[in-house]
């Protein structure tokens, strides 16, 4: 049996940097092989992180017996179509977030890995990390008492080109593709932690947002409600200052996530605050992780493939679906919606 995955980079952007570096640092998982339509790219690419196999075309890559699993991180308008080009040619498939453009994607790209009966994951990294779970764990053991209100948002600030993926209407950009994934993520993790489940879908969602001059969403905010109480106010934007925050108000106390989607970053201690209202001050709950961020995912990856599961429980096929229904319904609520083949109507 195989110890470790033998991981096919399809394409070299920034976000394969770090999944490069992740693979070096992780115990179960090699790099094999990548690939880019720019030969001298992949070549660089290949060169930094010794990755023995470089190809000039996605198609060669994924014709190459020497791989196990594909990590998909082309544009996000792209996802669909190679990640069910690797599950058909026998690939297992971690693709970056969003997975599909919309609910309607989503449901493909799974069909595919069901049909190639091959493992699927979306890469929301944070969800694979051990300052998640336990954040996720404390709620289950009532920590603050009952979950009423959950507050999330993830902000950066991009310099304004229409041209590029931040802001293109064709490329899919906009701040809710981009990161408002994650705080949605996180109110449907929290809200079915708060009723013994993996995860929950909003009843309603209530939101508002500033559509730019180049079509897409540039900052957006929304109230997401949920059949147990909870509601949870969440916001992204790619117009402002870079920052990131989460917090969880229950009856009993306060959690707050000062880094919930970077976690064991650039030497950052990875844990959350905890402050019950009995006790007078708040504490600080340190969570250890032997692995960086990215690591983690890579690591969760592996594993799950070489257990032979076709899912991975921090990010099923059904989380998938339900947060890519949830960023449909955000981005239709600011008059923003886009069609089964991705194309985004204002």
């Amino acid at each position: 049996m195989e110890t470790k995955i033998r991981w096919g980079l399809l394409a070299c952007g920034h976000i394969a940097h770090r999944f490069a570096a992740a693979v070096l640092e992780s115990s179960n998982g090699t790099l094999a092989a990548v690939a880019s339509r720019d030969a001298q790219r992949a070549a660089a690419f290949a060169q930094e992180y010794q990755v023995p196999l470089v190809f000039g075309s996605y198609e060669e890559l994924l014709a190459c017996t020497h791989i196990d699993a594909v990590y998909v991180s082309t544009l996000n308008p792209h996802h669909e179509q190679w990640a069910i080009a690797a599950l058909r040619a026998g690939k297992h498939v971690l693709c970056e977030k969003p997975v599909g453009m919309n609910r309607v994607q989503v449901e493909r790209i799974i069909a595919a890995a069901r049909e190639a009966k091959r493992f699927l994951m979306e890469a929301f990294m944070y969800r694979c990390h051990p300052q998640t779970r336990a954040v996720v764990e404390a709620i289950r053991n009532g920590a603050i008492g009952t979950p009423q209100v959950v507050e999330a948002f993830f902000f950066f600030r991009a310099a304004f080109d229409p041209a590029s993926r931040i802001f293109s209407k064709e490329l899919g950009g906009g701040g809710i593709l981009d990161i408002g994934c994650y705080p949605m993520s996180m109110s449907r993790l929290i809200a079915g932690a708060a009723i013994g489940k993996p995860y929950t879908e909003p009843s309603t969602i209530k939101a508002s947002g500033r559509i730019g001059p180049s079509g897409v969403d540039e900052y957006a905010a929304a109230v997401a409600s949920f059949d147990s109480g909870l509601l949870a106010q969440i916001s992204c934007g790619v117009t402002l200052p870079r920052d990131g925050f989460a917090r969880i108000g229950g009856a009993e106390g306060l959690i707050t996530i000062q880094h919930p989607w970077s976690p064991s970053v650039d030497g950052r201690t990875s844990g959350y605050m905890l402050h019950r209202f009995e006790e007078k001050e708040p504490r600080t709950i340190a969570v250890p992780c032997e692995k960086g961020l990215y690591a983690a995912e890579a690591e969760l990856a592996a594993q799950s493939i070489l257990e032979g599961k076709h899912e991975c429980p921090a990010m099923s096929w059904n989380d998938s679906l339900g947060n890519a229904a949830a960023l449909d319904a955000w981005r239709k609520a600011i008059g923003l919606r886009y069609e089964e083949d991705g194309a985004e109507e204002g």
